[in-house]
């Protein structure tokens, strides 16, 4: 195990860790973030994330589960003044936070017969990426993919929100709807029936009315403005969800959960629409 790092005033390390936080083009050129919660660093070792360094307060008393984590963990430890600790954190308390090293996924790695992706178009809230994050995983689904120009996963909001989801399966981005439409071409040329699903309020099926047992990408729109014409275009059918009161539609994290949860219905009574 490494040396112990001590950091007691706010050092050069301490100013790069807490850039991490804010600084999405710091993050990426770093290719780590901040992970903090004893089920996502939990779940981050768990499968195999790359743990860089653990960073816990000194001379306070400390968890048997944060004893254990740094004690089994290949990491870097850092003894860092308490209140710095909690001013990382911003909370008071805080026992240990994880500096985890960023994954290369691509789409080219999501490889299952029961494929079921679900595509955020452009998605502005780092908070619905994470609770996307966290139903896909909640509902079995085989990766999310955030495209286009969008808010990022590994936003402290947005891992907080996946609340360690996250760690559990493929989170890809793709920079552009043909990216995404390349590698639906790939699974198709290979044998498997993609279809592409595309989600809006005037769709012309309701969600349970359509078949979702084969091999399906799921489209969810931008928070206001929906989804592009390009994923419009793409897609081979669109559902709508039901809805009645004051509400005209859905917020994006929503949507995709209720699609989600009818899919995974579906594939689990082995149901097939009478529409399909």
């Amino acid at each position: 195990m490494p040396r112990t790092m001590r950091v007691t005033t706010r050092n050069a390390s301490f100013q790069q860790w807490q850039a991490l936080l804010t600084n999405r083009t710091k993050r990426t050129r770093a290719g780590e973030f901040l992970v903090q919660g004893v089920r996502p660093l939990t779940l981050a070792v768990e499968n195999g994330w790359e743990i860089r360094a653990l960073i816990y307060p000194d001379r306070r008393s400390l968890s048997a589960w944060a004893r254990s984590m740094l004690d089994s963990v290949d990491a870097q430890p850092v003894a860092m003044a308490p209140e710095l600790v909690d001013e990382l954190a911003d909370k008071e308390g805080a026992e240990l936070i994880g500096v985890v090293g960023m994954p290369e996924q691509t789409l080219a790695e999501i490889n299952d017969p029961r494929l079921l992706v679900v595509v955020l178009d452009r998605p502005s809230t780092p908070g619905n990426i994470g609770t996307v994050v966290r139903s896909a995983d909640a509902f079995g689904a085989s990766a999310v993919v955030v495209a286009g120009h969008a808010a990022d996963p590994y936003d402290p909001k947005a891992v907080r929100a996946s609340t360690g989801s996250l760690f559990a399966l493929p989170v890809v981005h793709a920079d552009s709807t043909g990216e995404v439409l390349d590698q639906v071409a790939s699974w198709r040329s290979a044998g498997l029936p993609v279809e592409l699903v595309a989600t809006d309020e005037h769709g012309s099926v309701d969600v349970a009315d359509y078949d979702l047992t084969g091999p399906r990408v799921l489209l969810i729109g931008n928070e206001t403005t929906g989804l592009s014409a390009g994923w419009r275009e793409a897609a081979d059918v669109t559902v709508r969800i039901p809805i009645t009161g004051a509400a005209s539609s859905l917020n994006a994290a929503t949507a995709a959960t209720v699609v989600l949860y009818e899919a995974v219905r579906q594939r689990h009574q082995g149901m097939r629409p009478a529409s399909s």
